[in-house]
């Protein structure tokens, strides 16, 4: 894997209930194969502006928008490589830079502002991205996720994410897997990733299961279960009691 890497890519989203999700892998069979790491647990710390302004204009779902984050697979050791992740969406289409280095050597960079021998056009953007916002660390994140490549065309990738969990509190990756569950008991996020447009036969299996795309963004939904609640949920209780006694 190369220090750095850059995808570009159309990205839809599923959220499954759970016959649905069977459904889906039966008719998968033959035609996709699961990718070497099997169910695996994924874990990301976003950084945002004091205030939340990344996901806030994320969800008012403009023409652009990005965000950045600290990704690992399982609970990393200080001396296991995470990736920084910068992923911008422009028009429907999906750009991610992301670097590779330590997590002693990520906590550095991200969280005391150490950038001495960082370098590369990842790391200026990632850098540029730092300095224009203000970003810090502001949620974790962890789901244990399926991914699959297509037979025919590896480009093609599916993944199932369960069990999608999050926190706005020990935010370092090696603090563990913990949180608060977002999806409902049975529910299956999938995501479609394709260079182009999703396969016909593809579109006919979802389109027969009655399966169709929709907004969903970990981050945000975590955002709007939790994040609100914790800075408005006194003053909307008030409002509530407030209106009950005019009524």
């Amino acid at each position: 894997m190369s220090e750095q890497e850059i995808f570009q890519r159309y990205e839809k989203k599923y959220l499954l209930e759970e016959g649905q999700f069977q459904l889906l892998k039966k008719e998968l069979e033959g035609k996709m194969t699961m990718d070497q790491y099997g169910k695996h647990t994924i874990c990301n710390i976003y950084f945002d502006t004091p205030d939340y302004l990344l996901i806030r204009t994320s969800l008012e779902k403009p023409v652009y928008k990005e965000k950045l984050r600290l990704r690992s697979y399982g609970i990393p050791k200080e001396e296991d490589l995470v990736f920084v992740e910068l992923k911008k969406k422009y028009y429907g289409i999906v750009y991610k830079r992301r670097a590779a280095m330590k997590m002693s050597d990520a906590r550095a960079y991200l969280y005391e502002g150490k950038r001495e021998g960082k370098k590369g056009q990842v790391i200026k953007e990632v850098n540029y991205t730092l300095d224009k916002y203000g970003l810090e660390p502001k949620v974790y994140l962890s789901y244990d996720r399926i991914a699959m490549f297509g037979n025919m065309d590896p480009n093609l990738r599916v993944t199932f994410d369960f069990n999608i969990r999050g926190r706005n509190t020990a935010l370092d990756l090696t603090n563990g897997v913990y949180g608060e569950n977002i999806l409902e008991n049975g529910q299956v996020l999938m995501e479609v990733k394709t260079a182009g447009a999703i396969p016909v036969w593809m579109a006919r299996i979802l389109g027969e299961a009655g399966i169709f795309t929709t907004s969903f963004s970990k981050y945000g939904e975590f955002y709007k279960q939790e994040i609100i609640q914790d800075i408005f949920g006194d003053q909307v209780q008030k409002t509530a009691k407030g209106g009950s006694n005019c009524a």
